[in-house]
């Protein structure tokens, strides 16, 4: 699997700064992942599948702009959870819970920049072994990682969660301050629903 030179970029960045791990603390590696002020007046919950097409659009191109526009102003925090629509989603998935917390969305960026390569590579252990290990993971700590049936458990209940909860039904599903949205958006649609939920004074 090769990988464009700008993901390469990412991916030393953060093994510059991810340790090797002893052993994986379930609690941390599925606690909420959380962009932005905690304290934001609007909450976003996206529910995705590194494996779908539409939620790399989104994170490609979308995510780009609320971020500038909503969540680096504080005005909304946006909280990752997990929806994956197969096995490879799941795995991925899992590959980026067993990272440093904070170099969390480092990687959720890395594999959907790269979704197209490793979703579609015929050993996606191999291509998800290589981001792990560019990323700061060892051999050892990913094996691990991808053998860990309380960690993949926790995922999918948190895909559970999703549909019992807020009728969650595909990916990308945005939930925004309780109302759930299906589908990718432009920020021109994020904005019509965001805007009037924002105080004004």
């Amino acid at each position: 699997m090769r990988l464009m030179p700008q993901i390469l970029g990412v991916l030393l960045l953060l093994g510059a700064a991810v340790p090797a791990h002893a052993e994986l603390d379930l609690e941390t590696a599925l606690a909420e992942r959380v962009m932005g002020d905690s304290e934001a007046p609007v909450t976003i919950i996206e529910y995705a599948s590194l494996t779908c097409p539409h939620c790399a659009s989104f994170h490609n191109d979308a995510l780009k702009d609320l971020k500038a526009r909503y969540i680096d102003t504080g005005k909304v925090k946006l909280i990752y959870r997990d929806f994956p629509l197969d096995q490879r989603a799941l795995m991925a998935s899992m590959l980026a819970r067993c990272a440093v917390e904070d170099r969390y969305f480092g990687f959720i960026d890395v594999l959907y920049r790269a979704q197209d390569n490793w979703s579609r590579a015929r050993d996606v252990n191999k291509a998800l072994a290589q981001i792990g290990r560019l990323g700061g993971l060892s051999a050892d700590d990913l094996d691990a990682c991808l053998k860990n049936e309380a960690l993949a458990d926790g995922i999918l209940r948190m895909r559970q969660q999703g549909t019992q909860e807020h009728n969650v039904q595909s990916t990308p599903s945005f939930v925004i301050n309780g109302e759930t949205h299906p589908g990718n958006m432009p920020i021109e649609e994020f904005a019509k629903l965001i805007d009037p939920l924002i105080p004004t004074n």
